[in-house]
């Protein structure tokens, strides 16, 4: 990366493009080309001549084709910049290598609830959880009841109770690849470690039921997982009171979790970001990679989402794929995303918001070489489904929406039990049971919304380093583990943000 007195950077000498950091008045020169108009923050200025159909080049990689004939010292964007699909060698594997462990005396700790099969939380909740929407207004009466009671303050080593509902659960085959996916998250959630009991509450007569639910993973209830639904239970008053009893009965219980010291090697981090614009693959997503490579030598787990915010990118993990089954995984689910978007009469390019595009992304393309940084330069170890059980340690991708809410529920379904976002317009996000850590990619963003964001990554562009920038954001990490709180968590963030993906058709 260079930079000019201008404030515009150069990415990679391949680059026909200069970003501007600041505003760029028209007139100004760069390089050796005049800005032929004003160049906003984020966005793209040519800095050579690209003839009609030629490729855009940015991060040394293709993120478009001119429209027409672009001009040096024009502004690049929609209006000359145009999505479309191109060949790409996977490469897969070439760039892997054997994971690189520090050894047990330069481990970093944290401090976490240790549960009884081994895993360790960074929070130890309460959860409410529903079978159907049907059920979710119950869900928040026993939530709210408990809250309204004071009995909380008795037992100062539980997070909270919470209310996880949903609007699915019937209306969906009782088969296939929604039902999977909702009993996945239903699962994941429960047996996540920053949950210490559940109470699964549904109406009874809906599509995902609770015993069939019960018998795929062998559950059994007891003291911390109960099961109720209002039709058995006699309505919803005597469902909300059976529910407020269950969870009484928890909370003494779940209130014996302790902190205690454990290894970063227990953590695993969901990677996400929201509301991204033209310096998310410039400062903080290539910080947060950064700290992602930190956590892999610790020995713990990052999880790369978001398969439409890759694609484009994602010959770039596949030649750090670890093996041939690996990488093929990742692209036969890139060949499942256009399949799915083509049935549904889109396209990928329809990914980029407005936001994004008036942050200066321009195409999916280039979206996705700045989101793919999030994962760091480690082995891509394993390729997960939505809400799959995540077992490999280190880099791993799981499948899901590039919609926030809908795949950080899959991550946190899969196990995850700290989460960092990335945010360049300022994206308002929380994920209970999971503390969300919110990372701006530029200093207005982190100023003008100070209360929403915990660390300002703008700072690189005035030359604070990536990896002084990936190792604070490494220790706040480790210490939003211990218990020091986000900015999300203060402000209450986290349970409306429960979305499990559906897949297929609503009936």
């Amino acid at each position: 990366m260079t930079i000019t007195p201008t404030r515009t950077l150069r990415l990679h000498a391949d680059d026909n493009l200069r970003v501007a950091v600041d505003i760029v008045p028209a007139g100004t020169m760069v390089e050796t080309a005049l800005a032929r108009e004003r160049i906003v923050r984020g966005h793209k200025i040519a800095v050579t001549g690209i003839a009609d159909g030629q490729p855009v080049i940015k991060f040394g990689q293709i993120i478009g084709f001119a429209k027409r004939t672009i001009a040096p010292g024009e502004w690049i964007h929609e209006h000359n910049c145009a999505f479309d699909t191109f060949a790409r060698d996977p490469e897969i594997g070439v760039a892997a290598q054997p994971r690189a462990i520090l050894p047990d005396s330069e481990r970093a700790t944290f401090e976490g609830f240790r549960r009884a099969n081994g895993k360790v939380g960074t929070r130890n909740y309460v959860a409410v959880m529903t079978s159907v929407n049907c059920s979710a207004t119950v869900a928040k009466y026993m939530a709210e009841e408990i809250a309204r009671s004071g009995i909380l303050k008795d037992y100062p080593h539980v997070d909270g109770v919470i209310a996880l509902v949903h609007s699915t659960g019937c209306g969906i085959a009782a088969e296939g690849d929604s039902f999977e996916a909702l009993k996945r998250t239903t699962f994941g959630y429960a047996s996540n470690p920053n949950i210490a009991a559940s109470l699964l509450v549904g109406l009874g007569c809906e599509a995902f039921q609770i015993g069939r639910y019960k018998e795929a993973y062998g559950l059994k209830e007891g003291e911390t997982f109960r099961t109720f639904t209002i039709q058995d239970s006699g309505g919803t008053r005597k469902t909300v009171a059976a529910g407020v009893e269950a969870i009484t009965a928890m909370l003494p219980i779940a209130n014996r979790a302790r902190r205690d010291t454990a290894p970063a090697s227990e953590l695993m981090l969901a990677l996400q970001c929201g509301g991204s614009d033209g310096y998310s693959g410039i400062t903080a997503n290539v910080a947060l990679g950064s700290a992602v490579d930190q956590l892999v030598r610790q020995g713990g787990t990052a999880i790369l989402s978001e398969t439409p915010e890759i694609y484009g990118a994602e010959h770039l993990l596949t030649r750090r794929a670890r093996s041939e089954a690996v990488g093929r995984k990742l692209l036969d689910i890139i060949a499942w995303w256009e399949d799915y978007t083509a049935r549904a009469r889109m396209s990928m390019n329809n990914n980029p918001s407005p936001g994004n595009k008036a942050g200066g992304l321009t195409t999916i393309l280039e979206k996705s070489l700045g989101a793919a940084a999030k994962g760091g330069s480690t082995t891509l170890e394993a390729v997960y489904r939505y809400a799959e059980p995540v077992t490999e340690k280190g880099l791993v991708f799981m499948d899901t929406p590039g919609y926030d809410p809908v795949s950080a529920t899959g991550q946190i379904a899969g196990g995850a039990n700290l989460l960092a976002f990335t945010t360049g317009r300022g994206s308002a996000y929380g994920c209970k049971p999971t503390p969300s850590l919110k990372l701006s990619t530029n200093s207005a963003i982190y100023q003008h919304m100070s209360e929403d964001i915990d660390i300002d990554c703008g700072v690189v562009l005035d030359g604070v380093s990536i990896e002084d920038k990936g190792r604070e954001i490494f220790d706040r990490l480790l210490q939003v583990a211990s218990g020091a709180h986000t900015k999300s968590e203060d402000l209450g963030y986290g349970e409306a943000e429960f979305v499990p993906w559906q897949i297929g058709a609503t009936m």
